[in-house]
């Protein structure tokens, strides 16, 4: 079997079998290329079926003088998870990755925004401009539910259910969550609906897409990325900001004023609460940050 072959099938199966987004199935298959591009560089002729431990052990020793932990650990998951495919196809009875220790990674605690900060930022939206009523109202649905970019590029008219208060969200894996969406995101959404999108010509195909661009078409990733990227830049916002700071944000805030974590676990899509924990660990060190200010033996 050729490596082509084996990870065309292996992207079938993560599309299918696994539900995984596009963007996922891409890392997956990036760290593959990793590996096969260190087996060309080297002269290593060898297939998905028969290489072994020791060539994997050079590959990663290779890889950790120039990734670090983290992406080592990363790229050590993806090319087990690979392996553990071809044995569940029968093409292979081991998997070489088994002797392989993950490195041990620090528990990296995600960037946030202070409450003021995200008024700065979407107070700071210029609404003369013919997208700033989109982009003030793609900002406050992001802190209102905690959507992953992907998740709010794809969010559609008919997944608003207002007069229950809720929006319906297709997450990772393809999993269906409903998020309770705050009064104040439910007016600005309703108000561009009625008089900001309507005045857009959507292309077919788009006419149930919620925020689209000024071709009729629906957002990219990289387009909030950059309205998120200037903005920041407008108030003079020294942190380095992605959407995703926008849902750290959201987590943190709602655990900070004592809100149940299995209930930010469930608007957040995790599936496991491990990963919701985090924001524990978050809120401990907002919590060290006041005692240092604010306590009087500063």
């Amino acid at each position: 079997m050729k490596w082509q072959n084996a990870i065309r099938d292996y992207q079938i199966y993560l599309k299918i079998e696994r539900g995984l987004s596009k963007n996922t199935i891409q890392s997956y298959t990036n760290d593959l290329d990793k590996l096969i591009l260190f087996l060309k560089d080297n002269i290593i002729n060898i297939s998905p079926i028969t290489i072994d431990n020791d060539i994997i052990q050079k590959f990663i020793y290779d890889v950790a003088k120039k990734l670090n932990t983290r992406s080592q650990a990363r790229i050590i998951s993806g090319l087990r998870s690979f392996f553990d495919y071809l044995i569940f196809e029968d093409y292979r009875q081991s998997n070489p990755m088994d002797l392989i220790e993950t490195p041990k990674i620090g528990r990296k605690l995600p960037d946030i925004l202070s409450e003021k900060e995200i008024d700065e930022l979407i107070s700071s939206v210029d609404l003369s401009h013919p997208q700033g009523e989109r982009n003030r109202t793609i900002l406050e649905t992001m802190y209102s539910c905690g959507l992953r970019v992907s998740e709010l590029i794809s969010l559609k008219i008919s997944d608003l259910f207002f007069d229950e208060g809720f929006i319906r969200v297709i997450g990772k894996g393809n999993k269906q969550r409903f998020i309770p969406i705050h009064y104040k995101a439910q007016k600005y959404i309703l108000f561009y609906i009625k008089d900001v999108r309507k005045h857009t010509v959507i292309k077919k195909g788009y006419d149930d897409v919620l925020f689209l661009n000024r071709r009729g078409k629906n957002l990219t990733r990289q387009m909030v990325f950059t309205i998120l990227k200037n903005l920041s830049i407008k108030i003079g916002l020294k942190k380095k900001i992605s959407p995703h700071t926008f849902r750290h944000s959201f987590a943190t805030h709602l655990l900070k004023n004592g809100a149940d974590l299995r209930a930010i676990q469930q608007m957040l899509g995790h599936e496991s609460i491990t990963t919701t924990e985090v924001y524990v660990h978050l809120d401990n060190s907002y919590l060290k940050e006041i005692v240092e200010t604010y306590h009087p033996r500063k």
